[in-house]
């Protein structure tokens, strides 16, 4: 049996606008369409890892409405245990995504439900104590990610943050409960204070997470790949791959995330775990829509085989 992942984060009900390109200020356009898929961070990441074969329960919170209904509906039907998502008063998180149709997006977020009050009882503390791993995102209060990774730190399970959702600084209390922080270059540069133009800033920068207290650095890089640094300074580099066409680039930084951590429960190393998410963001980049796009074991074992 797979070792379980606990994932705790948010949930969105994502209203995705499409486009030809985004209005400039003050002007109108008409969208080519709109639909509403189920997403956030810690919905899209939890859905991937089901996907991909492995044991997982999300703990996250729902407000009281129809989105709500969706949104377990769909995480079930990837395979996520839902049994910790808790309904909370006031409306579930939305997300308005701009969607241009060479794929690239823009996403105003509103928080509902992901950031009202929390509590966290025994039952999130046995999941989250007993898992393999812990994935965290940045949709959800700093405060809550601190308790949950402090609770799973202590009991000696590794603690993996993305750092999207939020660009404001880590705390020192957070980063040293961090086995893997995986930042973008914008937000590494975000975190750091530091330029992340090439290779070697990168590299800079993550070290500088690292002195902080943090394991690895995983960084992702959109269209150039990723960029991984040891906890021991040695620098791991795995590009992308290239696809025929890019149709909705959402969701695509969740699943690489989620897939790496998959990777790493299964016993692989940084280097092939790279290798696995890579294949896998290439997979989701050419659906559209966040968790619809998350790729099957199937998918992802094909698409490595006929690379090989």
């Amino acid at each position: 049996m797979a070792q379980l992942l606990a994932v705790a984060g948010s949930l969105n009900a994502d209203l995705v606008f499409s486009l030809q390109r985004v209005p400039r200020a003050g002007e109108t356009l008409a969208a080519r369409g709109m639909t509403t898929m189920p997403g956030g961070k810690g919905g899209n990441q939890a859905a991937a890892a089901a996907r991909l074969g492995c044991p997982t329960k999300l703990v996250a919170q729902v407000g009281r409405d129809a989105q709500a209904g969706m949104l377990r509906a769909a995480l079930e039907g990837c395979g996520v245990d839902t049994g910790l998502v808790k309904d909370v008063e006031g409306a579930t998180g939305t997300a308005v995504i701009l969607l241009e149709e060479d794929g690239d997006n823009r996403i105003v977020i509103h928080g509902g439900a992901n950031t009202a009050p929390w509590s966290l009882g025994g039952q999130e503390r046995a999941a989250l104590t007993s898992a393999g791993a812990v994935l965290l995102q940045r949709e959800i209060p700093e405060a809550v990610n601190l308790e949950l990774a402090q609770m799973a730190h202590a009991a000696g399970v590794p603690v993996v943050l993305d750092a999207g959702g939020a660009s404001d600084p880590l705390s020192p209390e957070l980063l040293r409960c961090l086995a893997v922080l995986s930042p973008n270059e914008t937000e590494l540069q975000g975190l750091t204070g530091m330029p992340t133009d090439t290779d070697e800033q990168i590299a800079a920068a993550a070290q500088a997470l690292q002195a902080q207290g943090v394991g690895t650095v995983l960084v992702k890089l959109g269209a150039r790949g990723s960029l991984l640094v040891e906890s021991d300074g040695r620098v791991v580099r795995q590009p992308a791959r290239k696809v025929e066409k890019v149709v909705d680039t959402t969701g695509a930084g969740d699943c690489f995330t989620a897939a790496f951590v998959v990777a790493l429960l299964e016993g692989r190393g940084h280097a092939e775990a790279m290798r696995f998410a890579t294949a896998a963001a290439a997979l989701c980049i050419q659906v559209a829509g966040a968790m619809p796009s998350m790729p099957s074991r199937q998918q992802v074992e094909a698409e490595l085989a006929a690379a090989a």
